[in-house]
């Protein structure tokens, strides 16, 4: 079963380790590769503790030589056989933590394309209640979070689990009375541990979720910095930043704290087993039991012993802080997916371009009871130039995006060709509009870049062609470089030559149909009419639909929706709705009026 699949993760201790459980079914591609490192984890383990009781033997040999000759010969031979364990035990580490770690990162990998994929599948609706900010720190902060705290727990885990459990295996075997009592500390100690660890979770979890939270704050702070200083707004949000940053302290905090306290708890309780094993073993050795050799091969394993616990301790600390990471990443790979259309064949490849709205409703999912289209009907002729026009709030965006199907209706039906749009798979609809939004979007790279974008074949003499269609030729010119200069801070680029390099980067994708959302209301009227007279020229021979609100800009289409609360209440060109002396006449009067 893929990973996206398996169901939500609830915010409970048990939803953390259903995260990570799900964070392992991802690395189930690579469970020989981490069985092997599993072997070497035990290998390395194993040799390590063959050390103890050599060097017991070695102690033993120089106290008898204390009363006769020291046998150097085997003393020299223990020598080289404890260099030759310890130097093969640190090779099978080293190996189990490289592997290990690529096995991480690769995981890490996967997973961000994952998130990627999972953007272009979650629908429009998504994002009006989750912000921006909030998706980015998911699929950077997070994923970076997650993958460092595997990275960095689970070697140091498997590692520090076999040492533990072999420990425990030769302590056995060595001296059952003085095993005994170290396990009496360590059991003491792990119950100390797992009460920390139960009241720290919550903490680890808060901690991402009020970082998540602040990141989009951030976000959304920084891209309308303009409008947060000419607002003087400064202080207000400086507040709110000020009241989210000490949430994320605060939350920081205490999960530091309480895991900070693991290990100095794990050195205390590991002091006290050297102290049991000292006084306990000086009464063993002194009734004869043992031997002092013996004792010095105990303190060693009480060291070898706890150090895995205290590993153990710093290794689930990181683990809580990814458990907290993989739970917010599943959440958002969890969230409900536009319906599965692999099964629709149906395609349009010669579109004529007429479009009909039939009794079109809808609200939006998270607020099915405002409806906010009504009962929208309307038909379009092919090549017709449909400007809709209305006040905030008639629906007019919402009508471009339910013909785009970014939204599906609740009720009536849209259809191209006399195909309805839902018979089609969203790509063959989208593939089949160019559209330009009254919000530009340039991202730093060439000017050619941000004009071709995802086309093939475009040649420099049809980038010369739209930009001079769009008065932009002698701009791009006079940049350094011409189309290869690098869109950046650095370049001095107005709101208006923005608008203009996306009108054209639409130009250049020459679908039939074509899609302007307030396109002009960036420009100045001379660059207006230029931008007018490159859109007649688009516009010709294709359905187009010009959402306006400056009313002069439309005197010129075929057919013109007057939108009021979710309705058509008229439609008609220019002139007859002026002749109609209703609602379009008195808006485009009223636009004259404050002019004048």
């Amino acid at each position: 079963m893929h990973p996206m699949r398996m169901g939500p993760v609830d915010k409970s201790h048990g939803g953390l380790r259903a995260a990570l459980k799900r964070v392992l079914h991802y690395m189930e591609h690579y469970k020989g590769t981490i069985l092997f490192a599993l072997v070497l984890a035990a290998v390395g383990a194993v040799l390590t503790l063959v050390g103890p009781d050599r060097l017991g033997d070695m102690t033993n040999l120089m106290k008898d030589g204390l009363t006769g000759e020291i046998d150097m010969a085997a003393i020299g031979k223990i020598g080289v056989t404890l260099l030759s364990i310890y130097l093969v035990s640190s090779l099978c580490t080293f190996l189990q933590h490289f592997i290990m770690a690529t096995i991480t990162l690769r995981t890490s990998k996967r997973m961000r394309g994952d998130l990627c994929e999972k953007i272009n599948k979650v629908p429009q609706s998504y994002f009006n209640g989750v912000s921006q900010g909030d998706v980015l720190s998911r699929m950077t902060n997070d994923v970076q979070t997650l993958q460092q705290g595997l990275a960095n727990s689970l070697p140091g885990i498997i590692s520090a689990s076999a040492q533990f459990v072999g420990c425990l295996i030769m302590m056995l075997i060595t001296q059952w009375q003085l095993a005994l009592a170290v396990i009496l500390v360590t059991i003491v100690s792990l119950v100390v541990l797992m009460l920390v660890m139960t009241r720290s979770q919550k903490y680890f979890v808060a901690r991402q979720k009020s970082l998540g939270t602040l990141n989009g704050f951030i976000e959304e702070m920084y891209s309308g910095h303009e409008v947060v200083r000419i607002s003087r707004a400064g202080e207000k949000l400086k507040g709110r930043f000020d009241g989210m940053n000490g949430e994320v302290y605060e939350a920081n905090w205490r999960s530091q704290f309480l895991s900070g306290l693991m290990q100095p708890l794990m050195n205390v309780m590991g002091n006290v087993g050297y102290v049991v094993v000292c006084v306990l073993g000086a009464a063993l050795a002194i009734g004869g039991v043992i031997s002092f050799g013996t004792i010095i091969s105990f303190i060693l394993y009480v060291r070898l012993f706890t150090a895995p616990l205290t590993q153990i301790a710093q290794g689930m600390t990181n683990l809580q802080t990814a458990a907290a990471s993989a739970h917010r990443i599943f959440e958002f790979l969890d969230a409900e997916e536009m319906a599965d259309e692999s099964g629709k064949t149906q395609r349009l490849e010669q579109v004529q371009g007429a479009v009909t709205f039939d009794h079109v409703r809808f609200s939006y999912p998270d607020n099915a009871e405002k409806i906010i289209i009504k009962d929208f009907s309307a038909q379009v002729k092919p090549g017709q130039k449909v400007a809709i026009v209305g006040p905030t709030g008639a629906g007019k965006t919402t009508m471009v995006n339910l013909l785009m199907r970014f939204f599906e209706v609740n009720s009536g039906s849209i259809t191209i060709d006399g195909v309805p749009i839902g018979a089609l798979r969203r790509e063959n609809v989208h593939d089949l509009f160019s559209m330009v939004l009254q919000d530009t979007w340039l991202f730093e790279g060439t000017v050619r870049e941000n004009l071709v974008y995802n086309l093939k074949g475009v040649t420099d003499e049809d980038l010369e062609r739209v930009c001079k269609a769009c008065g932009i030729a002698h701009f791009v010119h006079a940049l350094p470089q011409g189309f290869d200069t690098v869109l950046s801070d650095n370049v001095a680029i107005s709101a208006g030559q923005k608008q203009l390099l996306t009108i054209a980067r639409a130009m250049l994708q020459n679908s039939p149909m074509l899609i302007l959302d307030e396109a002009t209301s960036s420009v100045d009227t001379r660059t207006e009419l230029i931008i007018q007279r490159a859109m007649d020229e688009l516009t010709n021979g294709r359905t187009s639909f010009v959402i306006a609100h400056r009313l002069s800009t439309i005197k010129n289409a075929d057919l013109i929706l007057v939108m009021r609360d979710g309705d058509v209440i008229e439609s008609g060109n220019h002139e007859q709705l002026m002749a109609q002396g209703g609602f379009y006449a008195d808006l485009y009067n009223s636009q004259f009026e404050r002019s004048a």
